[in-house]
């Protein structure tokens, strides 16, 4: 059963986004935990709970959680989606990190899921959970309109496929090693292959409780502008930050002569840039007053964070 505290007005300026962040990923932890037991063949369940159980910020679940109680909805019933969410960010990190890929040999700062279990299983791991997290979504949730759940699954296998997260790291692919990649190219590989599932996430939680098309809107421009705002700063943290913080390798983009803003602008118009958009986002939300706080906190730390 999941325990949360009801959804509470938040004054400005008394909100404390560590303590909810710490509250909410412990309730998405729990809800991980129990989402994949184990069963035979057990090297496949073992090699999809090393990776989903690793840790990490939970940003995307939260989100879900988040945008469903400001529009009305409650944990429970937006639990699965959170969880499928996590599901399908660890499938894209596990194929992400694979040798063919961006050959990567920490993430979270633990061996990837390749070194451990080899690149065989690696894909099948993230295969199984990217189709389970489909199946989660439509079996686990509860008092929520099949109609909701279909535009859910849309929405999210939109996010994942050509259109968003798989075509935007096709692009990241290509254009490796090319110095003379522009800002609308960056901004087409970011915005679908981290944008999209953020975009997905926030978008998620307001549909599970059929939401206004108004509504819809104005949380998708919060979402792809914080999802930019995310990138940035990972670029900014590649080069600032060191792998027992970030919890992966850090140097990767310029060993790898990747395009990323602060290449693009240098540092400091970067941290500006990024800055922008999440007063962008946090605009976006001023109409539903202090109920939003928790979301623009969220939008706030996205560019304070260190990892």
């Amino acid at each position: 059963m999941i325990s949360a505290d009801p959804p509470q007005v938040h004054p400005a300026g008394t909100f404390d986004v560590k303590a909810y962040l710490k509250e909410r990923q412990a309730l998405v932890e729990a809800a991980l935990e129990a989402s994949i037991p184990v069963a035979y063949p057990e090297k496949i369940y073992d090699a999809m709970r090393y990776s989903l159980m690793a840790g990490g910020k939970r940003l995307r679940p939260i989100l879900c959680l988040a945008t469903c109680e400001l529009m009305g909805g409650t944990v429970e019933m937006a639990m699965p989606t959170a969880c499928a969410l996590e599901m399908i960010h660890t499938m894209s990190l596990i194929h992400d990190d694979l040798p063919a890929m961006d050959n990567d040999d920490y993430r979270r700062g633990k061996p990837t899921n390749h070194k451990v279990y080899g690149e065989d299983i690696a894909i099948l791991a993230g295969d199984g959970l990217l189709a389970y997290a489909f199946e989660y979504v439509v079996e686990q949730t509860k008092n929520v309109p099949a109609e909701y759940l279909l535009k859910i699954v849309a929405r999210l296998g939109h996010a994942v496929a050509a259109t968003g997260l798989v075509g935007g790291q096709v692009v990241d692919l290509e254009c490796e090693g090319q110095p003379d990649i522009g800002l609308e190219t960056l901004h087409f590989i970011h915005s679908h292959k981290t944008g999209a599932l953020l975009e997905a996430s926030v978008v998620s939680g307001a549909l599970l409780t059929g939401a206004h098309e108004s509504d819809v809107a104005r949380l998708s421009r919060y979402a792809a502008n914080i999802g930019l705002a995310f990138q940035i700063v990972d670029d900014i943290l590649d080069i600032t930050s060191t792998r027992d913080v970030l919890g992966k390798t850090v140097g990767k983009d310029v060993a790898a002569q990747k395009m990323t803003y602060p290449r693009l602008w240098g540092l400091e118009k970067s941290r500006q840039e990024a800055e922008r958009l999440v007063a962008e986002a946090k605009a976006e939300l001023a109409v539903y007053g202090a109920a939003a706080v928790p979301l623009q906190a969220i939008a706030d730390y996205i560019t304070s964070r260190s990892h």
